[in-house]
């Protein structure tokens, strides 16, 4: 039996901060990445809301969600940053009947981008024709 040596990868190996380099990249990178919006599988859907995903206090940055009952399934509805809602005056509750149109992230079951969410007589506008966030402008 040959036995095959395999260099140590140690912080004195003049590879080490090339390979943290790209380790760290590729983790910066599909960290901002996020699902994408695919208008070419866009679907209209209606359902109940029977939970509000928010996102902790002092991260209203980050996405909220809407897990809806559409027949016997549940979707998990990726809407827009909290404070996006929260500064159009935006408010959901268990119970209400939504109609929303979206896009399911291949890859993941159930979860859908929501581009627009109609309650009552009230629309939110969350994406643009493409499935560019219209937040993205917000601050």
């Amino acid at each position: 039996m040959r036995l095959i040596r395999v260099p140590s990868l140690s912080i004195h190996n003049p590879l080490f901060p090339i390979l943290l380099a790209i380790i760290f990249l590729q983790a910066l990178a599909s960290a901002q990445a996020g699902p994408k919006y695919d208008a070419a599988s866009e679907m209209k859907f209606q359902g109940t809301i029977e939970e509000l995903k928010l996102p902790p206090k002092g991260s209203e940055k980050e996405i909220a969600h809407l897990m809806i009952k559409n027949g016997t399934d549940i979707l998990d509805i990726y809407l827009c940053p909290k404070s996006f809602m929260d500064d159009m005056g935006v408010t959901f509750a268990k119970g209400d009947e939504i109609a929303f149109t979206g896009s399911k992230v291949k890859g993941v079951a159930d979860l859908i981008l929501a581009r627009e969410v109609v309650k009552g007589t009230d629309t939110l506008v969350l994406r643009d024709e493409k499935g560019n966030p219209v937040w993205s402008w917000h601050k």
